[in-house]
């Protein structure tokens, strides 16, 4: 991954990094963001929608949620990681690293979109802000995709 951000860099080179920081962060491994997880899972159950596979390693790009029977992929971006353009931000400190990172991030989501499309898969795409704010509101979203009318959450 250091070569693919490199030429997000303003100088090409990563610049004040020491080596153990480096080591450090090179050995931190992402597992999700399990608080949006368990927030979309809640309201899947609370809606009475099943069918659905939690983090399948089987399917492209990892998605958050699966569900066969619809072909469907659900990814949980968080805001900060995947550059929500409502509320996500560039750091103060090191911004051209960040700035760098997030459009790798950002990339990488589209080219997992059009992988999956390609693939014949839907692919729904939800901001951690969204489902903090407004899960019901994701969820329609959801029943819609599935072709169904909003109104079998009443």
């Amino acid at each position: 991954m250091e070569q693919t951000l490199r030429k997000y860099l303003p100088s090409g080179t990563f610049e004040g990094i020491s080596p153990e920081r480096s080591r450090t962060m090179r050995a931190v491994r992402g597992h999700g963001n399990k608080t949006t997880e368990v927030r979309f899972r809640l309201a899947l159950v609370r809606a009475g929608i099943s069918g659905w596979k939690v983090r399948p390693r089987a399917i492209l790009n990892n998605p958050d949620f699966y569900f066969p029977d619809r072909k469907l992929v659900v990814f949980l971006d968080g805001c900060f990681w995947h550059g929500c353009p409502r509320c996500g931000h560039i750091p103060k400190t090191r911004g051209g690293f960040w700035r760098a990172k997030i459009a790798r991030n950002k990339e990488r989501d589209r080219q997992a979109r059009e992988k999956l499309r390609a693939k014949g898969f839907r692919v729904l795409r939800y901001w951690e802000h969204q489902l903090n704010e407004s899960p019901h509101d994701c969820i329609i979203r959801l029943l819609q995709s599935f072709g169904l009318p909003p109104m079998v959450l009443l």
